[in-house]
């Protein structure tokens, strides 16, 4: 049976990305799919082939996804819970609009879940990344600390879990009056709108990530979602003949968090080395301004599968999607995290044995020095292929399109949501 199910996006082309390949695997089952998003990303919408449907209400460009996030509550609040009203209203009228079997929105816009609960049309969050959700015994996002061994360690972790939770409760009185508004019943917690969701589907590897306690119900371990992106361009290796040097994969976010100061340390920590290395800058950097050594080849972007094919490392901020990318092509690598989910992915590395990882403020010299333990020293490369053949495994098993399948069949065939009607109390 083909389903009808609409994809929000928000923010940047790479929480775009994963989003879009869902759509791909979705429409190769014979499901009709379209997508709401920034304006700014209609191209790589329309490039992938898929309707578009641009924002309305809900914030658009830097006031949706504010570049400062040094006070990550003040960022919830401008990013998540002011917007929240404006996000289910555009939601709710997308869904009165077209016939919708199903949602599938990023994690993030917990307005776009409450307009899809409002319109009572079934709804699956993704999550692009390590779980926004605090579980058990799994250090939450944003705290970099890695998988606990001790009480000491396990101490740690429940205390930052904690206060994790705190820090998205302190918006709960904001939700609750949009939730009364919209019709729906109060929540005693916020955590509950990922556990009203009917499915919570995590974009990322069990094998990559920390084991924790138990699972909700509803979570699903989907693999990472890694099509290359449309603004990628062709790429052709810039040296030539017998390869006698070592050359690595330098990427900068596709979002913007004021990374060039370390993007050109990484640069001129490279200079200082007998290796070749080409840097693909992604789409917030300008590379006439960053300076490079004749070993070194900048370019705006490349697909970086291809790029992967020709180096022995890769030295990122830690973004999920090059974190996962490279270890399926069994490369180690460097991870200098800046902020969102940086830290945790560079912690999930280190513990794997499958990188290093320094601080954003490391200096050239010690730059220089971790890439050379990279290079030279072989259990990373080692660890990277053991953990790349499991993540592999896991997207080739990936229950993406059976979940969205599974959750659009609750909806009676050919039901338009015009009606709606209150889902149970939390």
């Amino acid at each position: 049976m083909s389903y009808r199910f609409l994809l929000t996006s928000w923010g940047t082309l790479g929480n775009l990305s994963p989003l879009l390949t869902a759509g791909r695997r979705l429409r190769r089952h014979g499901h009709h799919v379209r997508v709401m998003a920034d304006p700014a990303m209609r191209g790589e919408v329309e490039a992938a082939d898929f309707e578009f449907m641009a924002w309305r209400r809900a914030p658009v460009g830097a006031a949706a996804d504010p570049t400062d996030i040094a006070d990550l509550q003040d960022w919830l609040r401008r990013a998540v819970f002011e917007p929240c009203p404006a996000y289910a209203a555009d939601v709710r009228d997308e869904i009165g609009r077209t016939p919708t079997d199903a949602v599938l929105s990023l994690d993030i816009l917990i307005g776009a879940a409450l307009g899809a609960e409002a319109s009572d049309v079934p709804c699956a969050l993704l999550s692009p990344h390590i779980s926004l959700r605090a579980l058990p015994g799994m250090p939450p996002p944003a705290s970099g600390l890695g998988q606990p061994k001790t009480p000491e360690e396990r101490l740690a972790v429940e205390a930052a879990g904690a206060g994790w939770v705190a820090m998205w409760n302190e918006f709960l009185p904001n939700l609750n009056r949009v939730r009364t508004e919209f019709g729906l019943p109060t929540l005693a917690d916020v955590m509950q709108v990922f556990d009203r969701a009917d499915r919570l589907l995590l974009g990322t590897s069990q094998a990559f990530d920390f084991q924790a306690d138990s699972l909700p119900a509803n979570f699903r371990y989907v693999g990472p979602l890694l099509d290359v992106p449309a603004w990628s361009k062709s790429w052709q290796a810039p040296w030539s003949g017998p390869r006698d040097r070592r050359s690595v994969l330098i990427t900068g976010s596709t979002g913007a968090q004021g990374q060039r100061d370390l993007v050109q340390r990484i640069i001129d920590a490279v200079g200082t080395l007998e290796i070749d290395a080409v840097v693909t800058a992604g789409p917030n950097l300008d590379v006439a301004e960053l300076r490079a050594p004749k070993n070194v080849h900048v370019l705006p972007g490349a697909p970086h599968d291809a790029i992967m094919k020709e180096v022995s490392l890769v030295i990122s901020q830690g973004g999920h999607g090059t974190v996962a990318r490279a270890l399926i092509n069994a490369l180690p690598q460097l991870v200098l995290p800046m902020g969102r989910d940086q830290s945790d992915n560079g912690a999930r590395v280190d513990a794997r044995g499958a990188g290093l990882r320094l601080a954003p403020t490391a200096s050239e010299a010690d730059i220089a020095a971790a890439i050379m333990r990279l290079l030279t020293e072989p259990q990373y490369k080692a660890a990277a292929r053991k953990l790349g053949e499991a993540i592999r495994a896991d997207m080739e098993s990936s229950g993406l399109v059976r979940e969205m399948e599974a959750i659009a069949a609750t909806r009676p065939a050919g039901q338009h949501p015009v009606k709606q009607q209150r889902r149970a109390t939390a």
